[in-house]
């Protein structure tokens, strides 16, 4: 039994202190991975209200497009309806300025008309001044040939 002892012996002094050490360091091996374990925990807690709070925020962006869309086309018909009635009203202004271009053409007309004959009226008054000058004229030559013809006469 003196080998089985001293195979004993040799086992607990050489292997029992490895064991001894193996055991403590895994222990310490347990406790990282322990504590690695929460920090995951942790970790996946925190990844899990983070995507929560995105799926909130995604949920609040969706509502505020929606918002936006409904917005979007409410102006769109306002402006639609703008637009058709400027169109009609620009439409009414012009016509109201065409029959204006109208009115004011037949009155030009009747004005140039009026200028017309009253240059005529003017060109006669002229033309009859300068023919009673002539008159005048031709009469007083014909008292001077007259005169003349007595003289010559007598």
């Amino acid at each position: 039994m003196e080998i089985a002892e001293t195979i004993k012996k040799v086992v607990q002094e050489l292997i029992l202190p490895e064991l001894g050490v193996i055991k403590g360091e895994n222990e310490k091996i347990n406790v990282l991975l322990q504590l690695t374990n929460k920090r995951l925990d942790d970790m996946n807690a925190h990844l899990v209200d983070q995507s929560r709070r995105i799926d909130e925020t995604n949920k609040r962006i969706d509502e505020t497009n929606n918002r936006m869309g409904e917005m979007n086309t409410s102006l769109i018909a306002r402006m639609d309806e703008m637009n058709r009635s400027l169109i009609a009203r620009i439409d009414e202004t012009n016509n109201r300025m065409d029959q204006m271009n109208i009115n004011l053409s037949a009155r030009l007309d009747r004005t140039n008309e009026r200028i017309d004959q009253l240059y005529r009226a003017v060109v006669r008054r002229e033309e009859q001044e300068k023919l009673e000058i002539r008159v005048i004229n031709v009469e007083q030559e014909i008292v001077g040939i007259k005169g003349e013809l007595l003289k010559l006469a007598a």
